[in-house]
């Protein structure tokens, strides 16, 4: 059985609540990823912050992205998956949450993020193409 685990990149980079999207925007581009996990001060995930969201909320609203924190931006109950967790469930969670990266935790602790990519190279190839389109939808 294949596992969150398996699939995960481990290590994540987090950005603090309390940095700024300046901060975060500058971490994204040396670490070339599209989203950062958001943690607090006590080092629990509040949320993931994307490319897009610093865009489109920030940039588009004429927001200084010196003056935002990152914890601003991270709303509501992040979405996660178990560590142990298998590739359907990952993909059940992807599909049902409409998200492409999902933060993997152990316990309470962020260990790494699995992918839409990670899942589908999985996958069967039948099954890739419904994660695709699940995905795919208002985006």
């Amino acid at each position: 059985m294949t596992t969150a685990r398996d699939l995960m990149t481990p290590n994540a980079v987090c950005v603090r609540a309390s940095d700024t999207v300046n901060d975060a925007a500058q971490t994204m581009a040396r670490e070339q990823l599209g989203s950062l996990p958001v943690c607090g001060e006590d080092n629990r995930l509040k949320g993931m912050l994307t490319d897009r969201d610093i865009v489109v909320k920030v940039l588009a609203e004429g927001k200084d992205p010196r003056a935002v924190h990152a914890g601003e931006l991270a709303q509501g109950e992040a979405v996660t998956i178990g560590a142990d967790d298998d590739v359907s469930e990952i993909l059940q969670t992807m599909s049902q949450h409409r998200v492409r990266r999902l933060p993997v935790i152990d316990g309470h602790d962020l260990i790494g993020v699995v992918a839409q990519a990670d899942v589908a190279r999985a996958m069967p190839n039948p099954d890739t193409g419904v994660l695709v389109e699940a995905l795919s939808h208002d985006y």
